[in-house]
């Protein structure tokens, strides 16, 4: 194992080695491209991993975000190359990096380009879902490509429908998040990917978590690999019990939590928005629901007014999810609201803060989200918003070596509530995207990895749906049998829910036209007109049963609702079911009714 830490040189993040001193030696063309770009000295990750790779050997490298791996596999690539062959054939495929998502790869293709550039015909080619796959096809045919970059999804596919490459002679592979890789499910294609390369080759496996699967993985893919290690140090100070020197979150690295009950959640966030103006903020939620629906509210809130407010989601389509991230990347202060989609790899410069309204489902992502900020040496700070009964998540996160201090509600947190519920009254719009987002969000919270943590029978539904600004509680059967809390929510009175319009006038004509409809199908056949719902015979048995009895009927409803639950989100997962079908399954259908 290998590690390496900062000593003298100013940035801590940075060690007393240059990119000149390591051996074997970097070529002038590439030590030129890394002088343009401001790189003098290496990370201890790269310092630890480029000698190793162009030593041609296998490295399973583990490195806290922000580390700088990205050149750390791109330099030995184009090395190895530089070697390989001056002049390879259009379709002769020579080297293969792999990372989880659309942003991630078009990231590390851009960071590579200028070092490709030095090779001469070596011709790199980004491969990733949102563009049409028979353009790429095309191009893949008729242009051919020497390094590929993309997705696992992506390649897969391209690999199957193009006869034309050649991949007998390749030289290296990289797979970079492989444990996010892996918990997208990805490892079918990846296993068939590597089955069509050459057995002698490099590969690098680069994660900052090293799970059981990346250890199988390694062990399929890596032929006596130099384990690289690499620790972050923090200052310690007199409340952390020297646990702070052991951490694996960044120096400049200030994590706070903030626990607060559900209907005070918005209002604590929209207060953090107004005191963080001048700084560059990513907000994480739980769904893309969520994202969708509070990147349509809070900037109706008059003390956001002025506040650059952008969406980013793994259900946009990949030309606005480019434009939403160009966006913000550009932006000198603003606010990015996105899912786990932007958690990972993705260097945003500038990043003061990171919001976690809604924890992640998989805790391994938490030092992912908050990985966006202080990185390369520089300051950051991140808040993880807890409810009353979450707050042992912060004895489990210490454990795992993150370091937590806390941090109290707001006295004078301006209440948003009304403003949020106007807002609904008056457009159809952020009313059904609000029920739809407190859905997804009890739907997203079931399947929380933490389940012991996060419990989702205990959720106070009332509270939440009040912090959510809903007029009425969605009609939904996880509140219909699990008896959850509706306590604190308060109906909006005197609405009439059917009257209220979209502002978008196309959208309302929409409306109104299929209302036209339905009401004419019912006068011309009575039998679709909703009749009353049958005496509950089950209810009515339940009630003779004692309530030990009772609980035991329950517990096994509940069990088999569950594992129904996964069976169907491991079908979503595969592919076998589409979204539409899965939300039909699960009665996502029935919100509004």
């Amino acid at each position: 194992m290998a590690k390496e830490e900062a000593t003298s040189n100013p940035n801590k993040a940075l060690t007393n080695t240059r990119f000149s001193d390591l051996k074997p030696e970097l070529s002038e063309p590439v030590l030129e491209a890394l002088n343009h770009g401001g790189f003098e000295h290496c990370t201890p990750v790269q310092a630890a991993t480029i000698p190793l790779l162009c030593s041609y050997k296998d490295v399973a490298v583990d490195a806290a975000t922000g580390s700088g791996k990205t050149l750390a596999f791109v330099v030995p690539l184009v090395e190895i190359l530089r070697r390989s062959t001056s002049s390879p054939k259009p379709h002769q495929v020579l080297g293969i990096i792999i990372s989880p998502t659309r942003e991630l790869s078009s990231q590390i293709y851009n960071v590579a380009l200028p070092f490709i550039s030095t090779l001469s015909n070596v011709k790199p080619m980004l491969l990733v879902g949102g563009v049409e796959v028979r353009a790429d096809v095309k191009k893949m045919e008729e242009d051919g490509a020497n390094v590929l970059i993309g997705t696992p999804g992506r390649l897969f596919d391209i690999m199957e429908r193009v006869d034309v490459m050649e991949f007998r002679d390749l030289e290296v592979l990289i797979l970079d998040e492989a444990d996010r890789l892996l918990d997208m499910g990805f490892q079918k294609q990846i296993n068939s990917i590597i089955s069509r390369l050459p057995k002698i080759r490099r590969t690098g496996l680069f994660s900052a978590t090293q799970t059981e699967a990346v250890e199988e993985l390694a062990k399929a893919g890596l032929r006596n690999p130099v384990r690289v290690a690499v620790r972050a140090e923090t200052k310690s100070s007199d409340n952390d019990s020297g646990m702070a020197n052991n951490s694996i979150t960044p120096s400049g690295l200030h994590i706070e939590y903030l626990e607060c009950e559900a209907d005070k959640k918005s209002s604590e966030l929209v207060d953090l928005l107004v005191k963080y103006k001048s700084k560059k903020i990513i907000i994480y939620f739980m769904t893309c629901a969520c994202v969708d629906y509070w990147g349509v509210v809070l900037p109706q809130l008059a003390v956001l007014k002025g506040h650059s407010l952008i969406s980013l989601h793994g259900k946009m389509k990949q030309n606005a999810r480019e434009k939403a991230l160009a966006s913000f990347t550009g932006l000198s202060s603003g606010v990015l609201l996105c899912t786990d989609v932007a958690a990972r790899g993705l260097d945003i410069p500038g990043v003061d803060c990171i919001l976690q309204y809604d924890p992640p489902q998989d805790p391994n992502v938490f030092i992912h989200r908050v990985g966006r900020t202080a990185r390369m040496g520089k300051q950051g700070s991140a808040v993880v918003f807890l409810l009353p009964k979450e707050e042992s998540y912060v004895e489990f996160l210490q454990i795992r070596r993150v370091p937590l201090q806390e941090r109290l509600c707001s006295d004078n947190a301006p209440d948003v509530i009304p403003e949020i519920r106007s807002a609904a009254k008056k457009d159809r719009d952020v009313m059904e995207k609000g029920l739809k987002a407190f859905v997804s969000f009890i739907r997203a919270y079931k399947e929380h990895h933490c389940s012991y943590i996060f419990r989702w029978k205990g959720l106070e539904v009332g509270k939440l749906a009040m912090g959510f600004g809903l007029l009425q509680l969605p009609s939904m059967s996880d509140v219909k049998l699990h008896t959850l809390s509706t306590e604190g929510f308060i109906p909006a009175e005197d609405v009439k829910f059917q009257e209220i319009k979209f502002k978008d006038k196309s959208r309302e004509k929409q409306r109104k036209k299929k209302l036209l409809e339905k009401r004419s199908e019912e006068k011309q056949n009575p039998k679709l007109q909703k009749h009353k719902p049958a005496p509950d015979h089950k209810t009515a048995a339940m009630k003779k049963k004692t309530a030990k009895q009772r609980r035991a009927v329950q517990d096994k409803e509940d069990d088999d609702e569950l594992t129904r639950e996964y069976r169907l989100l491991k079908k979503l997962k595969k592919g076998a079911i589409g979204e539409d079908e899965y939300a039909r399954l699960m009665g996502a259908e029935d919100l509004l009714e």
